[in-house]
């Protein structure tokens, strides 16, 4: 099933996320739906705030990224991974600049500096524990959707005057004044969504 993805403004996208355990009602039917969902939106990424929920899972599959990245392509090429209880343990390398998108932000892209390498623990899909360290393009894409599950959006991480400059579009996102291919939920629309 396509989940509506809930645009900016909505306040379940800066609340932190829960904690899920086994017991999370239709996990496996949920994960299924993030999938399908992300897919319907050609993201690479989405976490449970961006579909109402705020809860600490995410989604990801950076294929998309492979062919464009020569360097990282036989890492990125499978990388299908489902993170839930998603803890940052620790960041290293250099910050570097990637021009950053986000299905709840449409039309919206900055350049946003990131740690090059993460160390990250979390449980899979069937509930394996895992401890992995993560560089370049997959660490960017597990940051990005990190952030969500803290409640931060890749905009909080722009300077005060790209903030300025984009204020007025996005509340025209938030009123629902965009254009997107794929199911939004806006908190400022008025009438039907």
């Amino acid at each position: 099933m396509i989940l509506p993805i809930v645009a900016y403004g909505d306040p379940v996208l800066r609340k932190v996320g829960l904690e899920i355990d086994k017991d999370y009602p239709n996990l496996d039917g949920f994960i299924e739906n993030m999938f399908d969902s992300m897919y319907n939106a050609s993201g690479v990424g989405l976490a449970g705030p961006q579909v109402g929920k705020a809860i600490r899972l995410f989604v990801i599959d950076a294929e998309p990224f492979a062919e464009e990245e020569e360097d990282d392509y036989e890492l990125l090429k499978d990388f299908k991974k489902v993170f839930i209880n998603a803890k940052i343990i620790e960041t290293s390398g250099e910050s570097w600049g990637f021009n950053e998108g986000c299905l709840t932000i449409p039309d919206v892209h900055e350049d946003v500096y990131r740690p090059e390498t993460i160390l990250i623990e979390y449980y899979d899909e069937n509930w394996e524990f895992h401890r992995d360290e993560f560089s370049g393009l997959a660490a960017r894409v597990i940051q990005h959707e990190y952030d969500h599950i803290q409640g931060v959006l890749f905009t909080d991480k722009l300077s005060s005057l790209k903030k300025r400059l984009l204020k007025g579009k996005l509340a025209n996102i938030s009123k629902g004044k965009t254009s997107v291919t794929y199911n939004m939920r806006y908190p400022l629309k008025k009438g039907r969504q």
